[in-house]
């Protein structure tokens, strides 16, 4: 049963969320602040944390920094602060997606049950990359796959293998969305993706034709990227593209 953390000062809102997640089947603790969130961290290390971004104190980006330094789960956050650049601070921080207040308990469930089933599916793929005990005798070359090649699109070099980016042969620190990002559309140039399929492929749910969460990590992207980053170019009305 996933255990998922709710961070939330509004007591009425917690409290609703917390009844939502656990009709939907998921072992819930709340938090009102901060520290207490850290110390149900330590404690359960939930599978998912929904952080509220205007805390008492402490407020959420300081949380979700916090939680970044030893944990990976993913984050979910609920902000009422609805301008880009904001947006793109949280993204930056750590936080993995966020649901704009006001929202509906279908989107924020619906959200929350695909950010858990990409946890799943990364322990499988953990799970099923584990050699058993009978294989260790057996050969590495049998039972080790070959690394992927990097995608090499001029100075960007994309290492599927280890999750890793450099440009100019310098790394480029990516979040792991990120990366998904720039690995599909670099493994692609030329190619448009829409922004339904980003949105279904990366982070497992359906586009509702004003989802920004694919902009915003664009944004981000194209930053990090620096002069490179003008190589991912918006196709208007459809979603992106890496030119070559």
């Amino acid at each position: 049963m996933p255990v998922v953390l709710i961070v939330e000062d509004e007591v009425d809102l917690n409290n609703l969320i917390r009844t939502q997640l656990q009709a939907d089947g998921h072992t819930v603790y709340q938090a009102f602040d901060g520290p207490a969130a850290l110390r149900l961290v330590a404690a359960h290390t939930p599978q998912l944390v929904i952080l509220d971004w205007m805390l008492p104190g402490m407020d959420g980006l300081a949380v979700c920094r916090q939680i970044r330094r030893d944990h990976l789960m993913p984050i979910l956050m609920l902000t009422a602060r609805n301008e880009e650049i904001d947006r793109v601070l949280g993204l930056e921080v750590g936080a993995d997606d966020y649901v704009v207040k006001p929202f509906s308990m279908r989107e924020l469930l619906a959200r929350v049950r695909a950010m858990l089933r990409r946890v799943a599916l990364d322990s499988q793929g953990a799970i099923a990359a584990t050699p058993s005990p009978a294989a260790s005798d057996q050969d590495a070359n049998d039972t080790v796959p070959p690394a992927p090649e990097p995608i090499i699109r001029g100075p960007l070099r994309v290492n599927l293998a280890d999750h890793s980016v450099s440009l100019d042969g310098r790394e480029v620190d990516l979040t792991p969305k990120e990366f998904d990002l720039l690995a599909l559309l670099a493994g692609h140039p030329g190619r448009a993706f829409s922004r339904e399929f980003l949105l279904e492929r990366l982070w497992g749910y359906d586009y509702d034709g004003v989802d920004r969460t694919v902009d915003t990590h664009i944004v981000r992207l194209r930053k990090k990227l620096g002069p490179l980053g003008e190589h991912i170019v918006t196709v208007w009305g459809v979603g992106y593209r890496f030119t070559a």
